[in-house]
């Protein structure tokens, strides 16, 4: 085994140097600020604080106003309340945590809301409130509705012809016409293409999520048949890897996990044992290239659509695995459940940030309070439903199955009911009651949902080919997949606080001709990679660096980060232990001796594995817009120290030194395996230097250099 700690010989100390070079840059791309305020924060406050903390400037208890950020930011009798950025020096924070002071006094909050209070603060305490502003009981919108619908978001997509280009030779695809406009109007040239070695890595880790073997290489650079480029990315899009790895890219969207943040003792009530069910619907699904309109349809009413396809209803593990809290019954409790199914849905298939209505009219875009709870009351209607997965299940009088383990994680109707609109969001100060419908702005006329709880007509309205917005969020997540950026920096948020498209001429084409095309996510992600605009080299000239500094014009590829899984994934290929079982239960992904991919991985809203929660896997408790990149010194010692990567160190030795022939031709192969391509002078000299010395565990410390290096970290 490795035993190596912080303390290397001089010899590794400079093969790591080559290997490591400098660290990564920190570039987090954090959620929406105001995003977070408007659901987290302000329903917290109102539900729990604003009884003792609003209104009358001098009825408030303690001289602390919560309802005007002036007077929040001046604090109370004790001070400030918040100190931006500082939540540890926060009077706000220490009395939520039950320090010397303790609120709210009737009980402590849940850790979660304590949380979201802590990040609030930590991101600088944005409050976007206009000051002394009247949180009446009901306003009536006043929304122009022709001048909502004219923002670009709610027009409908449509073609457009190729514009001209002084380069008639580089396109290849009607991407690239877009693309190159654009940088001819820069007075730009786009990169040429990378060598074909680098192609075929960067498609392999793009469409598989995995490094592509030492044969498939040679063939393809080789294979100097007219379409051998196209054949390539037919078969990575046939293979069962490529649904694995487009699978997560859903269960980010969909917040999958297999339990709550919380638990009461022993209590098991609340997890999810069978969640991996639904994950195998998806990748099933992904891997037939259901089509898109269909995938949703049936995530939100497969019950509905296809009543006696009892497997296809593990479909609906999308709303049935959101989180659920303890109380059930509680009316606020349902509030809250209600709010995360219409984030999840709102932001991850529509791209607009409807929760933000659930207190007050939405601050920024068309969506009024009345819109929030024409949603809210489709899931008031819906109920979760643990459904027993056999006939000899013991079940409860309403027909679930007793033990969540017993069970697969769906919703099905209760009583379709419309709802009151909760004033401020407060469940206990009712307003009108609110039919079920969908969101006005994109509705010509009023659409109600009159049938059982409405999931159905729900999902027929957001996959209805007049909806602007379903296939362009769609369109934008996969090219922020395989481009590295979004052609809409905000992929949850197309309102007006959203960033405006790089390329909307583009965007609409894309989207318009995905829907021609079936809805297809094969058709689709081919589309992209075989464009010239994909096929660019990375390579960073000093006048794109000063015109195009963030690549907005995709004037050439974005070096990019793996995420964990794909890295993960690929240190067990290379080490040659990957796993090729498809589908079943979860597993953990810091066991030394677990070969399955990392998508297996057991998801927990509570305690999110440490491997994955050091690597910047997303929070499953909510909807994921985008993942976070930070590089951190744990991240170095978990590769330096870890059981696991000791143990993968340690294959990857084997598999090196059962290759035969010199220290040099092994040393060949490593790099073909690992970074699809041959070593240079330097980085030979270095490495048979250092496999020279007498050392049992010599081979074990170079292979462990090589997989924490950048290089194998990033795809070109």
């Amino acid at each position: 085994m490795l035993k190596t700690s912080f303390f290397f010989s001089r010899e590794l100390f400079h093969l790591a140097w080559l290997v490591l070079g400098t660290s990564l840059p920190l570039s987090v791309q954090a959620d929406d600020k105001t995003d977070l305020f408007e659901q987290k924060i302000r329903p917290a406050m109102v539900k729990y604080c604003y009884e003792c903390h609003a209104g009358d400037p001098d009825a408030v208890q303690g001289g602390l106003r919560l309802d005007d950020p002036v007077a929040m930011a001046r604090g109370g009798d004790s001070g400030p309340a918040i100190a931006a950025g500082k939540p540890d020096d926060s009077l706000l924070i220490a009395a939520i945590q039950y320090g010397d002071l303790k609120m709210p006094p009737r009980g402590k909050l849940a850790p979660r809301i304590i949380r979201d209070f802590e990040t609030w603060i930590s991101a600088g305490a944005v409050d976007p409130r206009d000051s002394q502003q009247k949180e009446s009981a009901r306003n009536e919108p006043t929304i122009d509705w022709p001048a909502a619908r004219s923002q670009w978001a709610f027009q409908s997509p449509m073609i457009h012809a190729a514009p001209n280009t002084i380069n008639s030779t580089w396109p290849t695809t009607p991407i690239d016409s877009f693309v190159l406009a654009d940088l001819e109007g820069a007075n730009l040239s786009p990169n040429s293409a990378a060598d074909r070695a680098t192609f075929i890595r960067r498609l392999s880790f793009d469409l598989r999520g995995l490094p592509p073997t030492p044969g498939e290489v040679n063939r393809y650079v080789s294979d100097n048949r007219p379409g051998s480029k196209r054949r390539l990315v037919d078969t990575f899009l046939a293979s069962p890897e490529h649904a694995e790895r487009w699978s997560r890219v859903w269960l980010d969207v969909a917040r999958y996990a297999e339990d709550q943040a919380h638990k009461v003792g022993s209590n098991d009530s609340l997890t999810y044992p069978n969640a991996h069910h639904y994950r195998d619907w998806v990748i099933n699904a992904i891997a037939n290239d259901f089509p898109y309109d269909q995938f949703v349809r049936m995530q939100l009413a497969a019950d509905l659509i296809v009543p006696d396809d009892k497997r296809e209803h593990i479909a609906l593990g999308f709303l049935g695995l959101g989180p659920k809290y303890y109380r059930r019954n509680s009316p606020e409790v349902l509030a809250d459940e209600w709010e995360d199914r219409i984030d999840t849905v709102s932001r991850g298939l529509l791209g607009l940030t409807v929760a933000c209505a659930r207190c007050h009219d939405h601050k920024y875009d068309p969506i009024p309070t009345s819109d929030y709870y024409a949603l809210a009351g489709v899931f008031a209607s819906t109920e979760m439903f643990n459904r027993p997965v056999n006939e000899t299940v013991e079940k409860q009088d309403n027909g679930q199955a007793k033990k969540p383990k017993d069970a697969y994680h769906i919703v099905r109707d209760g009583q379709p009911k419309d709802i009151n609109l909760m004033i401020r969001g407060d469940v206990n100060k009712q307003g009108e009651v609110v039919p079920r419908r969908f969101l006005t702005v994109l509705s010509a006329e009023p659409v109600r949902f009159n049938n059982g709880s409405g999931r159905g007509d729900l999902a027929a309205a957001i996959t209805a080919r007049s909806n602007p917005l379903t296939a362009r969020v769609l369109v934008n997540r996969v090219w922020e997949q395989l481009l590295g950026q979004p052609l809409v920096g905000t992929p949850s948020n197309f309102g007006a606080l959203g960033e405006k498209p790089t390329h909307p001429e583009l965007l609409d084409d894309l989207a318009v001709r995905f829907m021609d095309h079936g809805w297809s996510w094969k058709w689709l992600q081919r589309e992209i990679v075989l464009s010239s605009t994909y096929a660019q080299s990375s390579h960073l000239s000093s006048a794109k660096r000063r015109i195009d500094p963030e690549n907005r014009l995709l004037s050439r590829m974005t070096l990019r980060r793996l995420s964990i899984e794909s890295y993960r994934d690929a240190i067990l290929s290379v080490s040659g232990r990957l796993s090729s079982t498809v589908g079943g239960p979860s597993i953990k992904p810091d066991q030394p001796q677990e070969h399955r991919r990392t998508l297996y991985s057991q998801i927990s809203r509570m305690n999110l594995n440490p491997m994955l929660a050091r690597f910047d896997f997303p929070d499953p408790n909510a909807h994921s817009a985008l993942r976070f990149e930070t590089t951190t010194p744990l991240q170095k010692l978990f590769l330096l120290n870890s059981p696991f990567m000791a143990h993968q160190a340690d294959a990857l030795a084997t598999r090196l030194t059962q290759h035969g022939g010199s220290n040099r031709s092994k040393i060949e192969w490593a790099y073909k395996l690992l970074f699809s391509r041959e070593p240079n002078p330097t980085e030979i000299s270095l490495a048979e230097k250092f496999v020279a010395q007498e050392d049992a565990d010599i081979w074990t410390q170079y292979a462990q250099a090589l997989l924490i290096s950048n290089e194998m970290f990033m795809v070109d």
